[in-house]
Parts: structure tokens; C-alpha cells; sequence
């Protein structure tokens, strides 16, 4: 096993032979490519992100889920420990949905 080793005297790196600089030409022109096919599609994903349809829908399923949870939780006869630990931790995800909700507006002017 040891003679399939090789010695360090036995590895060789290629020394560069040359060395080569290359320039390079940018065309930074402006060409006309015709009608974009894709503006509509970007028009829609403006309107989306304008209208913060995804903030709001996910903040409307946290006040459902809010109210069935405490309406549930109300009902209850004798709560026990963990269904006040759930209860406790669906009220305290309110405060992470709401800064999530009031912090994900488009900053005007950056």
C-alpha cells in the first residue's frame, strides 16, 4: 500500500509558460428589440406587489385562525396547561404578523 503512495518529490506543477492579456470591447448600445413580450406580465407582478395582496392575505388567515382559536379556547370547560400554552402562542404571533405586515412597505424614495 505505501509504494502506491507517491513522494512529494514525485508531484510537478506546470510553471505558466506565457502570459496573456486580453482586451475586451463592450457594446453597451441601446437596441430596438420590438414590443417586449413579457409586459404585461411584469404590469401584473407591479400591481401585485402595489396592492400587497400577499401581506394582506396572509394577515386576514392570522385573524381567522385568531378567532377560531380563541372561540375554541373559550369554550373549553377546564383548559388545561398546554391548550393555554397554544393559546398563549397564537395571541404572542400577532405582535411577529403585525411588525411583518406594517415593515413590508414599499420604502418611497430609496
Amino acid at each position: 500500500m505505501a509504494d502506491n503512495i507517491e513522494k512529494k518529490e514525485d508531484i510537478r506543477v506546470a510553471e505558466p509558460k506565457q502570459k496573456v492579456r486580453v482586451d475586451l470591447e463592450v457594446d453597451t448600445s441601446i437596441k430596438d428589440l420590438g414590443v417586449n413580450p413579457y409586459a404585461n406580465l411584469i404590469h401584473l407582478a407591479r400591481a401585485v406587489d402595489s396592492w400587497r395582496i400577499f401581506p394582506r392575505v396572509f394577515i386576514t388567515t392570522y385573524i381567522i385562525l385568531l378567532y377560531k382559536c380563541v372561540i375554541w379556547y373559550m369554550n373549553l370547560p377546564n383548559p388545561t396547561m398546554e391548550q393555554s400554552g397554544l393559546i398563549s402562542i397564537v395571541v404572542g404571533a400577532g405582535a411577529a404578523w403585525f411588525g411583518l405586515y406594517t415593515g413590508s412597505s414599499k420604502k418611497i424614495g430609496k
